[in-house]
């Protein structure tokens, strides 16, 4: 699927999403997936191959998961530069809707075949180095069936993998890290961005640890507050305490 396939589909005067640039046909084995609130909510699955990103929208997402297996339908080839977007699609536009950086990193492409050779074959087969996903995947195709460009995405067993995993459980964005809604919204980002190594150039610090700190402080703090209460109660009741009568040997005197 060329680029003007992907061009075709949009008007960039009227749309923040990235037209092909010229860092298109370079290679640094780059993976993104993007949450993406459209018509309905699903994720785009992007590896680097050949100087573009070839794509799959999985409606359920990808997974930690190696018992469970995914649909994912291929889509047109999108740019390079489409791997850093994070933004709002305006209405009327192709795809409208707020698109979120979920994950970002490197991949290998496993067993000695070039990527676009085993796409053609229609197994493909490669390891991820991202903030959230990690270890082996596979996209098999499922051929036979409708359009053709119905594939599954699944997880390989290895010491990545999280029976149970949840990908709503990990809702945030690697780039800002803001919610969907958030993004929607136009709200700034909601954290701090500093160097790191690793498959990504940049990774975020989120606000919510910081809020957890405060509530901790508070409830530090709540002791001796409450002491000074107990205190200061001790001290009402003794003054509102009726006088002891003198016993009678006292008052004999």
């Amino acid at each position: 699927m060329p680029l003007e396939e992907y061009a075709a589909k949009r008007r960039f005067g009227n749309t923040p999403e990235p037209p092909p640039g010229t860092t298109s046909g370079k290679t640094s084995n780059y993976f993104c997936v993007q949450r993406h609130d459209a018509t309905r909510l699903h994720y785009d699955f992007r590896l680097e191959i050949d100087g573009v990103l070839k794509s799959w929208a999985v409606p359920k997402g990808p997974t930690l998961d190696p018992g469970i297996k995914h649909f994912a339908a291929q889509v047109e080839d999108h740019p390079f530069e489409y791997g850093s977007f994070e933004g709002n699609i305006p209405a009327g536009n192709y795809g409208a809707g707020s698109v979120m950086l979920w994950d970002r990193g490197t991949f290998d492409l496993l067993g000695g075949t070039p990527g676009a050779e085993q796409i053609a074959r229609g197994d493909l087969k490669f390891r991820l180095h991202g903030e959230k996903l990690k270890g082996e995947f596979a996209l098999v195709q499922m051929k036979g069936r409708g359009k053709g460009n119905e594939w599954l995405i699944l997880k390989k067993r290895d010491e990545f993998a999280v029976p149970g995993w949840d990908v709503e459980a990990h809702a945030y964005s690697v780039l800002s890290g803001r919610t969907q809604e958030e993004i929607a919204r136009n709200l700034p980002a909601r954290a701090s961005k500093r160097k790191t190594a690793g498959a990504a150039d940049r990774v975020w610090e989120s606000s919510k640890p910081a809020r957890r700190a405060a509530k901790s402080a508070t409830a530090t703090a709540a002791p001796p507050a409450a002491k000074a209460k107990k205190k200061l109660t001790s001290t009402s009741r003794k003054l509102k305490a009726p006088a002891k009568r003198p016993s009678r040997t006292q008052s004999s005197r």
